[in-house]
């Protein structure tokens, strides 16, 4: 238990819509109780500004055992500015819409009133999780982003063919794996790029990803030492768990770790407490800053207590500042 008492706030989707036999947010409130810290919860809507104060809905919740929808009891409610907190996680999965934007400003007067906000929210802004690895081309496969179709359709021809994706898509919602001769190329080419009107990403596909599309996690400002690869199920090139893939946690390879601790530094200068960098083989092909999961199927199969590792970077952060 940590010797001081914190009051976490999570800004997270709907508490009734959580997996807590998987959710990575959860592992965190409940690391955070067993530490003796107060979890409350926010959802996006109850954020507000107010005569220059920034405000929530709050709700301070009980953390239970077990994985049906008892893993909690609400024992308060309140409207509370966000400075009333030790720290607040932005925890809202996408789509990075409007809305999330605006939460995004919001959370950053409540920064300039004095509230702690992890991942900070002018970085979660900057950061495109796709748009992102453009920063660090050493690490990428051979990448095109653009709305042109005669671009992307060069692209293909170029390479025999490629992965393509939206630029605001979760989940593996949205990808397509086309080849040269492709009958339906041209009708994918113009869906993603809504006829030229809409950016999207284009990536030299990667046989490697039979072995998986590894999710590296950075904690604070370092590689947690395992990352979960998660398989295509047969037929699929998606190895989005939520598209059917299958986590197989394993220790990070030289060249996870290369990259990790290559980009470690510079992202938490930037506020970036919790980061989920995506590798194929040998490839960086995305940097999530959203909402990045996958600390409860590692810590199952490892026994490495990843929320754990969030709470002692959060704690030192929070004492340091």
């Amino acid at each position: 238990m940590s010797a001081v008492k914190m009051k976490i706030a999570f800004i997270v989707d709907p508490l009734s819509a959580l997996k807590a036999y998987k959710d990575s947010s959860i592992a965190m409130m409940r690391a955070a109780a067993k530490r003796g810290h107060e979890v409350w919860t926010i959802q996006r809507e109850g954020l507000h500004w107010r005569d220059g104060r920034t405000l929530a809905h709050a709700v301070k919740i009980r953390l239970h055992d077990g994985d049906d929808a008892t893993w909690f009891s609400v024992a308060e409610k309140a409207c509370l500015p966000l400075t009333a907190f030790s720290a607040v996680l932005m925890r809202q999965d996408p789509p990075f819409d409007f809305e999330y934007i605006t939460a995004t400003w919001l959370l950053q007067r409540a920064e300039s009133e004095g509230a702690r906000i992890f991942n900070r929210p002018q970085a979660i802004r900057d950061h495109s999780e796709k748009v992102a690895i453009a920063e660090f081309p050493a690490f990428a496969p051979t990448t095109l982003i653009s709305r042109h179709p005669t671009d992307v359709h060069d692209f293909i021809n170029e390479l025999g063919e490629a992965i393509l994706k939206p630029l605001d898509g979760m989940g593996g919602s949205s990808i397509f794996h086309v080849k040269k001769q492709d009958p339906n190329r041209n009708v994918i080419v113009e869906m993603l790029t809504h006829f030229g009107t809409r950016s999207i990403m284009a990536q030299q596909y990667l046989p490697a990803i039979r072995e998986g599309d590894k999710r590296v996690l950075l904690i604070g400002g370092e590689p947690v030492p395992y990352c979960l690869a998660r398989i295509p199920m047969a037929g699929e090139t998606r190895g989005n768990l939520a598209a059917g893939g299958t986590g197989v946690a394993q220790p990070l390879s030289a060249r996870d770790r290369e990259i990790a601790v290559s980009l470690a530094p510079t992202l938490w200068a930037r506020g970036l407490m919790i980061v989920g960098l995506d590798v194929i083989g040998d490839r960086l092909t995305e940097i999530n800053v959203t909402s990045p999961t996958c600390f409860v199927e590692i810590a199952q199969q490892t026994g490495f207590d990843v929320a754990g590792m969030l709470m002692n970077a959060l704690e030192r952060a929070c004492a340091s500042a």
